[in-house]
């Protein structure tokens, strides 16, 4: 008969073997598939290349997808008769983009593994990354071995992405909610030092808002009316094409973009850290790579939960 004191001790030692065969790491495809990360790198380089934007576009379907029940690459997925998109929620709508590109990193690296052994969750994190280097950015060691979901949820990407029109009691405990604290949402939010936005996101700010400077509301109005003109498109900060600090020293000046932008840095507990991004290029590089690697870790499927997708829109 085993004794208590070994079954608890055996019980210790299998739940520390699963929680290590489960956690995510940054060896994942080391030996499953050592040319998967570079061939990511390949196709992620070349489309950035070919259009800059697109950056901030494969950075921004990463953090959509990790806030909707996890990084588990729900997102991607089309419609089916089961469940809608979660590519028409709110959040979402004529506003993710780069779905081609990911389907060509999907089929690349399915090319180089010969098989699909890379899960479309695991492609995200990493072109994610990417991304952020190709813009001159910093690099972060992204933690791998996701499984890919079998469904999706608009209502709960409805319910859960963060607004543009967010205060910042509303982002602190949007980010709360997905374990994240006010470092994060802060350092997360510099996401937006690349990147543009459609007319219909900012309107209400340049046109309502009382902490916005002057100049700068008039300056986005020329290219964003009262009515018409929802898809014109304005730049988060001066340089959307390089990863900087350009965003932080905005909201100091009252230019945030987005009312949730300048809520960061409008008399709050987020103020003090906006401003030292401001000024200190490592301090935000540091804390933005930390954050990533945070975010990433949000419930995501491991070991043999959900699959690895042949095709990133279905599943298998």
């Amino acid at each position: 008969m085993v004794s208590p004191t070994n079954f608890l001790l055996h019980a210790f030692l299998w739940l520390a073997l699963a929680a290590t065969a489960f956690s995510l790491s940054p060896n994942f495809y080391h030996n499953v598939c050592p040319q998967a990360l570079p061939a990511i790198k390949r196709v992620v380089e070349a489309a950035v290349h070919k259009e800059r934007r697109m950056g901030a576009s494969l950075l921004r379907l990463h953090f959509h997808d990790c806030f909707v029940n996890g990084c588990d690459g729900s997102l991607l997925l089309d419609s089916t008769s089961s469940f809608e998109t979660e590519k028409n929620a709110r959040g979402n709508l004529n506003s993710v983009r780069g779905f081609e590109v990911v389907d060509q990193i999907k089929a690349e690296v399915d090319r180089v593994c010969r098989r699909p052994v890379v899960s479309c969750a695991d492609i995200l994190a990493v072109a994610a990354r990417d991304s952020v280097v190709a813009l001159g950015g910093p690099t972060w060691k992204v933690r791998l071995g996701r499984r890919d979901s079998t469904t999706a949820s608009r209502t709960l990407a409805d319910s859960v992405l963060p607004s543009a029109s967010m205060d910042l009691p509303a982002l602190i405990n949007n980010f709360k909610n997905q374990g994240l604290n006010k470092r994060d949402l802060v350092a997360l939010s510099g996401g937006h030092t690349i990147g543009l936005s459609q007319c219909v996101i900012f309107r209400n700010r340049i046109y309502n808002a009382t902490n916005i400077d002057p100049a700068f509301a008039k300056e986005r109005r020329a290219t964003c009316p009262r009515t018409g003109g929802n898809t014109n498109l304005a730049p988060f900060d001066p340089t959307p094409a390089r990863f900087d600090t350009a965003y932080f020293k905005n909201l100091v000046k009252e230019r945030g973009l987005l009312t949730s932008d300048q809520a960061l840095f409008s008399g709050g507990s987020t103020d003090k850290l906006v401003e030292t991004y401001s000024k200190n290029p490592d301090a935000f590089w540091v804390d933005f790579g930390k954050s990533m690697i945070r975010m990433g870790n949000i419930k995501p499927w491991t070991g043999k939960q959900g699959q690895i997708r042949v095709n990133c829109r279905k599943v298998n």
